[in-house]
């Protein structure tokens, strides 16, 4: 027996009426010539839009000059961005073979590589285009996770307070604000929106259960396309995504199987839905295969590129980190402060969800618009994914746990950092909020008198939906990101640029989107092994053995920044001589610049 909420939803409100029951034959007079304009959806996209600029404030206040979080891995991402799209249109063969870390191969593929973003590369080019490119996709990534989450809560029977109130939650969980620096992190809107498309295509929703009339082929595959998007941008959060499909799957075949032996009659799927799956299917797979074979191309030629389970357990955090608010939270960053010292990694061990999401989910057991059954599964769900992200602190050893998935499944042990599971236990704890704020809003209707609910309905909803938004208000440092110099653009590649090594060679990449001259200089999660002979031997540079190397592997130019030389082995190369070395010197935009 299924058992609902005490309030059953009413049947006369628009406002409770999920995707599923809009009846797809409704004439356009209805709406009028401008009812696209009306629509639920044209206002869900635009008030995503806005939101998203509004509470990632002041990313769009100096686009071109400032980028959020620090001068670390945003420059390293801006590049991968700019990269990609360069390489796509100018050379698609090269794409995998970047100009950074000279004379490597592969070495586009060294980090998450943000692929699926190579469109929003191809719009422009140059480094003031590619410091635009990433804060724009930093405000349309927060956008479309919120409309993906928002989506994917009203495709499962939540009301539009409820799919509000989720999509805000998931795509501003305070956690995020750590990231903020991890573009590849934030990007995990695929994963709702996929979901959400999935769904909808197999006529399937939490509080309805499947109901194959509203079977619908062509949101299967674009579901499909959407995840394999996803796991384009990178394994770090598509790998789980790819899983949790697989897995799905093989439940939802099983529970079809078990259906038709009890039933003895075949249940209806329909074959345009399972071509549709297959094809849809079929792309997402050959897309993990494509990328998964590229990174271990990657180990191949770089063995020490392969993780070894040390991280993981470096990276596991407390259960105090999932109740724990990062320093760049506006609402809870100073009041978490002392929780933070307790946390030893706090940028990947501070993983609040929300406080208010929290509360709404765990009334969401009791309260729900969903089935019992569904509640229960989407509770055991987040508790299951909690246990995850602690990693190795789960039993001391994560084993069962975080660490068994990481010697069981094929690239597992790459993902580092098991507090990235709180993408799945948020999304988790925001569907199961968006339930109880349905039950609650049509709890609501039914008790209040007809002539206060319009007024009071709205006001008590705006509580949650309110504190979910203040919660997601940062205080995210937007550093100003150090101007190229023109000798990049006209010294004759390819170049080593002094002082190398460190996050430095960050910014050398970003730079290098200026016409992408050809660089020795490069940073990633380990370090190439001609990368680390080329550093050793320049110590001394300008001298015959570093020069004698530096031909030996094709570098034509070595530029150095004087603002950066301080305290490295080349603080006193001005003073170096060249004479008898057969190189020339010269001083081009306050850089000098080493002929070879």
């Amino acid at each position: 027996m299924i058992i609902r909420s005490a309030t059953p939803p009413p049947t006369s409100t628009s406002e409770d009426v999920t995707p599923d029951e809009i009846p797809e034959d409704r004439p356009p007079a209805d709406w009028g010539r401008w009812s696209w304009a009306r629509s639920e959806w044209t206002v869900a996209v635009a008030a995503s839009l806005l939101l998203a600029v509004v509470l990632t404030w002041p990313t769009m206040r100096h686009p071109a000059t400032t980028i959020p979080g620090d001068l670390g891995d945003p420059l390293l991402q801006a590049w991968q961005v700019a990269w990609s799209g360069h390489a796509l249109l100018s050379s698609p063969a090269d794409l995998w073979n970047s100009n950074t870390f000279y004379p490597e191969t592969y070495t586009y593929a060294y980090s998450d590589t943000l692929l699926g973003y190579a469109p929003m590369g191809m719009l422009g080019s140059g480094f003031t285009a590619s410091v635009i490119h990433y804060n724009l996709l930093y405000v349309l990534l927060h956008a479309l996770a919120s409309f993906g989450a928002y989506a994917l809560a009203r495709q499962l029977g939540a009301n539009r307070w409820g799919g509000a109130v989720a999509g805000i939650a998931w795509a501003y969980a305070p956690w995020r604000l750590a990231h903020s620096g991890h573009l590849n992190i934030l990007s995990s809107a695929g994963i709702a929106l996929s979901l959400a498309m999935l769904a909808r295509g197999h006529g399937w929703s939490l509080r309805h259960g499947y109901r194959p009339e509203l079977r619908r082929p062509g949101w299967a595959v674009a579901g499909w396309l959407v995840a394999a998007w996803q796991v384009s941008l990178g394994f770090g959060i598509g790998l789980p995504l790819v899983y949790f499909l697989l897995a799905t799957v093989l439940v939802a075949a099983g529970c079809y199987g078990w259906s038709w032996w009890r039933k003895r009659e075949r249940p209806p799927f329909g074959r345009r839905l399972l071509i549709a799956d297959l094809v849809g299917g079929g792309a997402f797979g050959l897309v993990t295969l494509l990328l998964g074979m590229v990174y271990l191309r990657v180990v191949d030629l770089n063995p020490q590129a392969e993780r070894t389970l040390d991280w993981t357990k470096m990276f596991s955090p407390p259960l105090i980190g999932f109740v724990t608010a990062p320093a760049d939270s506006w609402l809870w960053g100073e009041r978490h402060a002392g929780a933070r010292e307790q946390l030893s990694w706090p940028p990947e061990m501070a993983l609040l969800p929300g406080m208010m999401v929290i509360g709404l989910a765990a009334a969401g057991l009791f309260l729900s618009a969903y089935p019992l059954r569904h509640r229960v599964a989407l509770g055991l769900g987040a508790v299951g994914t909690v246990l995850l992200g602690l990693g190795a602190t789960l039993g001391g050893d994560g084993d069962p746990g975080y660490l068994t998935l990481s010697t069981l499944l094929p690239g597992w042990d790459a993902l580092r950092t098991p507090g990235r599971m709180m993408h799945w236990t948020s999304l988790l704890l925001a569907v199961l909020a968006a339930g109880a704020v349905t039950a609650l809003a049509e709890s609501l209707r039914q008790s209040t008198p007809r002539r206060w609910a319009a007024t009071l309905t709205p006001l008590v909803l705006l509580i949650p939906l309110t504190v979910v938004t203040l919660e997601g208000v940062n205080n995210t440092p937007h550093p100003t990101v150090p101007q190229p110099p023109a000798a990049m653009r006209t010294v004759q590649d390819p170049i080593l640029v002094l002082p190398a090594g460190g996050l430095g060679d960050l910014t050398y990449m970003l730079w290098s989107t200026d016409g992408f001259p050809r660089l020795t200089n490069g940073l990633a999660g380990f370090e190439p092994v001609s990368q680390a002979q080329t550093r050793t031997a320049v110590a001394s540079f300008p001298d015959p053995v570093s020069i004698a190397h530096l031909r030996g592997i094709g570098v034509r130019s070595v530029m150095v920044v004087p603002s950066r030389v301080v305290g490295t082995p080349w603080e006193s190369i001005a003073t170096r001589p060249i004479d008898g070395l057969g190189i020339t010197r010269e001083d081009l935009d306050g850089m000098l610049v080493y002929h070879l």
